[in-house]
């Protein structure tokens, strides 16, 4: 499934491209595979190019409530960076077009 993303988490006006919808930033709590957000799912993307400000990646929000639609806005790479940090996702900075993210993770020395 392709998702339009945002501009802005507050504002849907601004349409900047589609992604295909994953839950690839969700952890196990214990019971279940969540964001920490009850009924909650996240997801990473990457634009094939960044957007005209330089942000690159895409925070993809599912939901499992009926009436309520799954969105993606962008981020920059701080935010999707604690993001991944949080869901202990580390392994995500392996990924192909994700070095730009890794670099940062070393530079900050973050932890969970």
């Amino acid at each position: 499934m392709r998702i339009e993303v945002q501009k802005n988490d507050y504002d849907n006006e601004i349409i900047v491209g589609k992604v295909t919808y994953n839950q690839d930033l969700d952890y196990w709590d214990g019971r279940n595979y969540s964001c920490g957000s009850c009924g909650y799912h996240n997801g990473l993307a990457r634009l094939k190019r960044p957007y005209k400000d330089g942000r690159l990646f895409v925070l993809i929000v599912g939901t499992d409530y009926q009436g309520e639609k799954d969105w993606a806005s962008l981020k920059t790479d701080k935010e999707i960076l604690n993001i991944i940090v949080k869901s202990n996702n580390l392994e995500i900075l392996e990924k192909k077009g994700y070095k730009r993210l890794k670099d940062l993770y070393k530079k900050n020395n973050l932890k969970k």
